[in-house]
């Protein structure tokens, strides 16, 4: 039944790859596939935000790659091509950068591309990361973080549990075996599932976009549109501010926030790293911003009932181009939003909030998180709103 399952399996997937194809026609890809019932997507290039080649284990040792599109408004990640060769990939993807208006090299327009047709022997990706270089991740650093981790210390003990109630049991049956190699690879698959999506973590700088490449058995190069950065977030886990690391993540207007698999958002922008290299990756995505030089004030005395652990934990302030707030107590959190990309601005208000006078600010962006100054004065609150929604509309139209 294996074999007859795996042979149908097989026998599906050729009949699929031989009626899937791609066509380029002036500034929109069309993609075709079915056999009994055809269907045809037509994907404006206009929309078009990044477009990402990702390579699982299978797909490096038979030379091939995977095409990911990310579009504004998308519900998950639009048109996947798999599979292709990877010098054909490469090419594909520079080719609707360009007629995105992402990159500036000659196209002719309305070019036909052909079928998807994988050749398995094309060459391999150059190993370096196509722009000029701005960082790359220490292996080690990455193991020493993830060491770090609340469930890295908890792994012996969910390991040992696991084994104890094996153990106990006394059945060595099959399902008893499998039940409990399942159950411990579970308990360590999140942390080494995050070594290995950010290992050989490179970042690059492209004119107007970075380009990211990562991973160990499963590599993607992505390429992030600056002009789409909503916000910048910038994280100190508890264990991490030993040796003074954080970690910087991305907002990016335009990707698919549904994605079951977070690893299809690229929202890394330095998985680990200390602070003079998390200033000079933040002043490459934001000019004029030094992430070391964000003096925040915090919220008044009285939220000593609210925030009894401490109310320096929290902060807020405006500067030049961006507004910035800082929030978390055990994990310290830091958010950039530019004026340019909020949306809206909220004054909110708890029952306790109302009967101190206080109530939180939050910036919208088009990303869907933003930034939240918590239980500011509430005359404080009003004029801040005032400011962001002014400053806000000023960075959209400056004329």
């Amino acid at each position: 039944m294996v074999v007859v399952l795996a042979l149908g399996a097989t026998m599906l997937s050729v009949i699929s790859w031989y009626n899937t194809g791609y066509h380029v026609v002036g500034r929109e890809l069309r993609v075709y596939e079915g056999l009994l019932w055809r269907r045809t997507r037509a994907i404006p290039l206009e929309r078009l935000q990044a477009v990402e080649v990702v390579r699982p284990l299978l797909a490096q040792l038979t030379g091939l790659a995977e095409l990911r599109l990310e579009v504004v408004g998308g519900g998950k990640t639009e048109a996947p091509l798999a599979y292709l060769g990877v010098a054909d990939a490469a090419r594909l993807r520079e080719r609707l950068l360009a007629l995105a208006g992402r990159v500036t090299q000659p196209i002719v327009p309305g070019h036909a591309a052909p079928t998807v047709v994988p050749v398995p022997g094309s060459a391999a990706p150059p190993a370096t990361t196509p722009g000029r270089p701005l960082h790359a991740v220490r292996n080690q650093n990455l193991l020493i973080s993830q060491l770090l981790t609340p469930q890295s210390f908890l792994l012996p003990f969910g390991v040992a549990f696991v084994v104890v109630q094996f153990l106990t049991a006394g059945s060595w049956s099959f399902v008893a075996v499998a039940s409990t190699l399942t159950a411990m690879a579970g308990v360590l698959l999140q942390p080494a599932r995050r070594v290995l999506d950010d290992w050989n973590f490179r970042l690059a700088r492209d004119d107007g976009t970075l380009r990211v490449h990562n991973g160990l058995l499963e590599t993607r190069a992505q390429t992030v549109p600056l002009a789409r950065v909503q916000t910048v977030r910038a994280t100190w886990p508890l264990l991490w501010r030993v040796n003074g690391w954080l970690r910087l993540r991305l907002e990016v207007a335009g990707y698919s926030v549904a994605e079951a698999d977070d690893r299809n958002r690229p929202d890394r922008l330095l998985p680990v790293g200390d602070l003079p290299t998390a200033t000079m990756i933040v002043a490459e995505v934001l000019p004029g911003v030094r992430l070391d030089a964000l003096t925040l004030t915090p919220p008044p005395r009285r939220t000593r009932w609210l925030h009894p652990l401490g109310r320096e934990a929290f902060g807020a302030g405006l500067f030049d181009q961006v507004f910035v707030t800082r929030s978390g107590r055990l994990t310290r959190q830091l958010v950039v939003v530019p004026y340019a990309r909020i949306q809206s601005v909220r004054v909110v208000q708890g029952p306790l909030q109302r009967r101190l006078g206080l109530a939180s600010v939050h910036a919208d962006t088009a990303g869907g998180s933003g930034a939240t100054a918590q239980d500011r004065d509430l005359a404080e609150a009003w004029t801040l709103a005032a400011d962001l929604t002014a400053r806000s509309q000023t960075a959209r139209h400056p004329t």
